[in-house]
């Protein structure tokens, strides 16, 4: 009890009704538990009450000269400021019908006359905890949003700074290979490739964190993309994997849609560098992209005959610097499918898995229709 005495001390509670005694009687009764109250005879008095300063909660009579509650209630919720003032019906009419219409109109309850304190009291204490969880869940979202643009810039600052000097490092273990290596015994020579190495993995790091700092890093411009050629694109990126691990792809006809020509470069080429590189040692990839339209969506999927995913991992992966596979044994960072649901979110789009071990995973993810009405025309 003293804790609801306390977190009611701030709250600010208009009472309207046209009833002079009424106002008294709930008054006096919210002014005990430690609410602050105001007061309107009618309807048009409580409409400016609330213009000129939303209280938390309103108590609302239906039946009144000139304004009824219905309609007071309606002007309140049609107003933005106005709109999230959560609002209590307290009348005599009983008829479900009367109820029903109180909802319609925008109330959050409906207490009927003569009605009992501690009821209305537990009601209004009810309402006022819903809207500081509300309160608290925006400025949570506030806070995380926020987080994550700092985290990401940080990360992008970071990732471009490194570039540099660590360039500078795998370039000096290349001259030392190239200019000493007659003079260097074997486990010398393993160091430096070890060296070398682990300087690539982290550059291909670097760049794949810049990616995806960069994905909702600006604004895009979205245009008229074919599919078809981003797809041929994307097979000249990965010519050489191609070749090498004797991939055969395959598609149907892509769509065109409105989009971001390097985000969808990304998008396909990490899906299907994802088929052609997480296959069994001993067997040839082979992917064939699909496209079906739903409506005024377009769903792609990308279907590999990999080793598969478990479906406990199917989220996880997803999410950035998430792995299933230790480096040694695939080679990767961990950033290149949270880039992936970044870029078709970016897109108003859905991505998603299904995978069999040992079998394949098929990749889909969504695209608007070009001629839906998805405004990404400009972002």
């Amino acid at each position: 009890m003293i804790d609801n005495l306390a977190q009611a001390v701030k709250a600010d509670i208009l009472i309207v009704d046209d009833t002079p005694d009424n106002l008294r009687v709930l008054s006096a009764m919210l002014t005990n538990r430690g609410y602050e109250v105001r007061k309107a005879l009618n309807g048009q008095r409580a409409i400016a009450s609330v213009h000129s300063e939303p209280p938390n909660l309103i108590l609302l009579d239906i039946k009144m000269p000139e304004m009824d509650g219905y309609e007071v209630c309606k002007q309140l919720k049609a107003a933005p400021r106005t709109c999230e003032v959560p609002i209590i019906f307290i009348s005599a009419l009983d008829d479900a019908l009367d109820k029903v219409r109180a909802f319609a109109a925008g109330g959050v309850d409906y207490v009927t006359k003569p009605f009992q304190e501690a009821e209305v009291l537990a009601r209004i204490e009810h309402q006022l905890r819903i809207q500081r969880l509300q309160h608290q869940l925006v400025e949570q979202n506030k806070e995380l949003l926020r987080s994550n643009r700092e985290l990401e810039q940080f990360a992008y600052v970071v990732s471009h700074d490194l570039q540099q000097p660590l360039q500078s490092v795998t370039g000096f273990v290349k001259l030392l290979q190239l200019k000493y290596e007659p003079m260097l015994d074997r486990m010398a020579q393993d160091y430096l490739n070890r060296i070398h190495e682990t300087g690539s993995r982290m550059q291909r790091l670097i760049q794949d964190l810049l990616t995806y700092a960069q994905v909702d890093k600006q604004e895009q411009e979205f245009q008229m993309i074919d599919c078809n050629q981003i797809f041929d694109q994307v097979l000249d990126n990965l010519q050489e994997a191609i070749i090498t691990k004797h991939a055969t792809i395959t598609h149907d006809i892509l769509p065109v849609v409105q989009g971001n020509e390097i985000q969808l470069i990304q998008l396909f080429q990490n899906l299907i560098g994802n088929g052609i590189k997480f296959v069994p040692f001993d067997v040839n990839p082979k992917i064939h992209v699909s496209v079906i339209q739903q409506k005024n969506q377009w769903q792609i999927g990308i279907q590999d005959n990999g080793i598969g995913i478990k479906a406990e991992n199917y989220e996880q992966i997803f999410e950035i610097f998430q792995r299933v596979h230790s480096a040694e044994t695939y080679t990767g960072t961990g950033i290149g499918l949270a880039t992936c649901k970044k870029i078709v979110e970016q897109h108003k789009g859905q991505i998603w898995v299904t995978s069999q071990l040992g079998e394949g995973t098929t990749f889909y993810f969504t695209l608007p229709v070009a001629n839906a009405d998805t405004g990404l025309e400009k972002r």
